[in-house]
């Protein structure tokens, strides 16, 4: 059968529990037949290529994983909704001509919320609201006072009403989100013969985190402790268990692997030329939480760091991007397959390894034009 959105996946869960394989196939890998446009037509075509084995399956986890999977998404929605109603917060703001956004770097923390519920209350003397800030903003107070005189319209201190109040439902939602989360992720750790240890530290705070340290939780049920990975954060670690479950086998090599999550090069090359490498268009979302922990990392001072400053020098940031994803995904292919811990490379030694290669690669370039290359003594 064919199918749009998620319409197939009720027949597709009722089929499995009768015990049958079900095929759930990439509508692109078949969608350049011509001559073949109804309905009836079409789903005769697919089983003509299914009976040949030219059809194979994409990647569903298991039920459990599946479970999770729905969870982290839905969280990860309400975590975008909750970002739309900030937004229309500095909105609000800059038609009340307060400037607040200017002077605290999170409106939505602890002062910005005092300042906020101030407002709605009906307070509108500068100094007052600028008092309720805490002593830890690094503002100057004469500067938070000056963001604080605005031009009080009914219009705008409506909008940011209704902006905050969504604002904080959406946070609650996450929160209960979180909570279903936990009882998900305890029935996970139930299953496993390994005692949970709740001794396990928490990475740094993240305004985005779950409300409960589930760094014990993945590395029950994983085997290892990916949050000690560079960049990857408990949010992201759950993100990729989720849709990449905990059965690596599917794919029998790291590359397989990296082509599954579009995080590879998409070489289009016919006797031995190269026609194109356009990138592959695929919203592979653990790919995507791979590319994220990627990005966080070009101001960090470890190798993986001072890999992606340097292919952002070679190729831009959409490149190094890409190219410390990979590098993360192959560490986490092969932490989870072979259950072993992350082991870091010091980044000195990472610095030397660099420049040995990059020194044959210049006395090579230098013997092709007949110079020798030779060490300066300072």
């Amino acid at each position: 059968m064919e199918s749009t959105g998620i319409y197939w996946l009720q027949l597709f869960l009722i089929l499995e529990e009768y015990g049958f394989e079900v095929f759930l196939v990439n509508a692109q890998h078949i969608k350049n037949v011509s001559g073949r446009k109804t309905d009836v037509l079409d789903c005769q075509w697919i089983q003509q290529l299914h009976s040949y084995g030219l059809l194979s399956a994409s990647f569903q986890p298991e039920e459990m994983i599946r479970t999770l999977r729905g969870y982290m998404r839905h969280r990860k929605n309400l975590t975008q909704d909750y970002s739309t109603q900030v937004l229309r917060i500095q909105k609000a703001f800059e038609q009340l001509n307060v400037k607040l956004h200017n002077v605290i770097t999170d409106i939505t923390g602890k002062s910005g919320q005092l300042i906020i519920r101030a407002i709605l209350a009906g307070e509108r003397d500068a100094g007052r609201l600028a008092s309720l800030a805490s002593d830890r903003v690094k503002a100057k107070k004469e500067d938070i006072i000056l963001s604080l005189e605005g031009n009080w319209k009914d219009g705008p201190l409506f909008e940011l009403r209704q902006s905050f109040e969504l604002y904080l439902i959406y946070k609650q939602k996450i929160a209960e989100c979180d909570n279903q989360i936990k009882e998900h992720m305890e029935i996970l750790a139930s299953k496993e013969n390994t005692e949970l240890s709740q001794n396990l530290p928490r990475k740094v705070y993240t305004k985005n985190r779950l409300n409960f340290n589930a760094t014990p939780y993945l590395k029950n049920i994983t085997g290892v402790d990916l949050t000690e990975v560079f960049g990857i954060s408990e949010v992201s670690a759950m993100e990729i268990v989720s849709e990449v479950g905990l059965d690596l086998s599917k794919w029998p090599t790291e590359k397989h692997f990296i082509s599954w999550l579009n995080l590879c090069p998409n070489n289009r090359i016919s006797g031995g030329k190269l026609l194109r490498n356009k990138r592959k268009k695929s919203k592979n979302k653990a790919g995507q939480a791979f590319r994220m922990a990627a990005y966080a990392l070009q101001r960090s001072e470890h190798y993986l760091g001072a890999f992606y400053r340097r292919m952002k020098a070679k190729g831009g940031p959409l490149y190094a991007t890409k190219a410390t994803a990979r590098k993360l995904a192959v560490i986490f292919y092969n932490m989870i397959g072979n259950q072993t811990e992350f082991t870091p490379i010091p980044i000195e030694e990472y610095d030397k390894k660099f420049r040995d290669k990059r020194m044959v690669y210049l006395k090579r370039q230098a013997s092709k034009l007949g110079l020798e290359l030779v060490e300066a003594v300072l």
